[in-house]
């Protein structure tokens, strides 16, 4: 687009129609894009600036619609929403491939002693812990000791669940054994997310109109946006765990018999096949698993807390749906 860029484009929102599934990809797969990890801080800096700049009406000569989608979506990578904070670099959506495919192929690869699964449930907990809460939704912030309570008991309930399911694989098939790391992973989920974003579970999260007033905080919001993502993140993690569990000869043996025989010889390449494998499925189960539901969730006005709700029936009584950030 070349000319006098108006000012009335709605960068607040995505550029695709968020209330379809296509659309929703689309925004998360350019959001989870692992090559805006190579982004400077300048280039950061300056579509911060860009869509600040737009955001108050303020349109720099010669950017294209293009360029102020591309610096808005640099913008959403690396910048919380609600706090506009620069987020740490493995906590962005954009490092869960590689982040991820790295942690998960380990411990698809290192499954079978007490001690290496202690290891990388340990690794997956402490990078998950640092994503929850990255990309924790409101605005509120957490003390040192608050974080650190968190912490510890997210990381500790999920090992020990790693731990108790990895002593009962003992007792059954090598093969049901294999998906013990995806077991360990969808109940640890169940346990890190809620305990590493507790704080908005006691507080609640910011809830708006649809035009983007802020209302109050909610906890039964902060409740459907834990909900959702614990959902996202366990599927998230099933394409990449789940079929791979199999052992990955069979799946050379089908796709290259030289390939299946180079294993056996060379036990050093399982781990990267592992990783790649995971990998690969990542890179599409990431973007669509956060595309499931909406970003900008909602909820009706009757599932609020009756506080609330007397307080939004007095001053919004036309109102029947609150929207709030769900978080990743």
């Amino acid at each position: 687009m070349s000319g006098e860029l108006p000012p009335n484009i709605d960068i607040r929102e995505p550029r695709w129609d968020q209330s379809t599934f296509v659309g929703r990809a689309s925004h998360f797969f350019t959001v989870t894009d692992p090559r805006n990890l190579l982004l400077t801080d300048e280039q950061l800096e300056n579509a911060r600036k860009t869509v600040h700049d737009y955001r108050q009406g303020v349109v720099p000569p010669g950017l294209t619609e293009n360029e102020l989608w591309r610096a808005k979506y640099i913008y959403d990578s690396a910048f919380h929403p609600d706090t506009g904070e620069k987020m740490v670099l493995i906590g962005r959506m954009s490092a869960q491939v590689p982040m991820n495919m790295t942690i998960t192929g380990c411990m698809m690869t290192f499954y079978r002693t007490t001690p290496a699964v202690l290891f990388w449930q340990w690794v997956n907990q402490s990078f998950n812990a640092v994503v929850n809460y990255t990309n924790r939704s409101g605005d509120a912030p957490l003390t040192v000791k608050e974080l650190g309570t968190a912490y510890v008991s997210a990381t500790t309930g999920a090992v020990a669940t790693a731990l108790g399911l990895n002593a009962l694989a003992k007792h059954v098939s090598p093969l049901i054994g294999r998906f013990v790391p995806f077991a360990a992973v969808a109940a640890a989920n169940c346990i890190n997310i809620p305990l590493m974003r507790q704080r908005e579970l006691k507080v609640g999260i910011p809830v708006t109109d649809e035009n983007g007033t802020r209302l109050g905080e909610s906890a039964q919001a902060a409740q459907q946006a834990i909900a959702q993502v614990v959902v996202s993140r366990i599927l998230m993690a099933a394409p990449g765990m789940a079929p791979s569990s199999c052992p990955h000869v069979h799946l050379c043996d089908v796709l290259s018999p030289e390939a299946s025989s180079g294993t056996r010889r060379f036990p050093w390449m399982s781990a990267p096949i592992q990783v790649g494998l995971v990998g690969f499925c990542l890179v599409f189960a990431t973007p669509l698993c956060c595309a499931l539901f909406p970003q900008k969730s909602s909820m009706s006005v009757t599932s609020l807390e009756a506080e609330l709700q007397a307080k939004l029936q007095e001053s919004h009584p036309a109102l029947r749906r609150v929207y709030f950030n769900k978080g990743l």
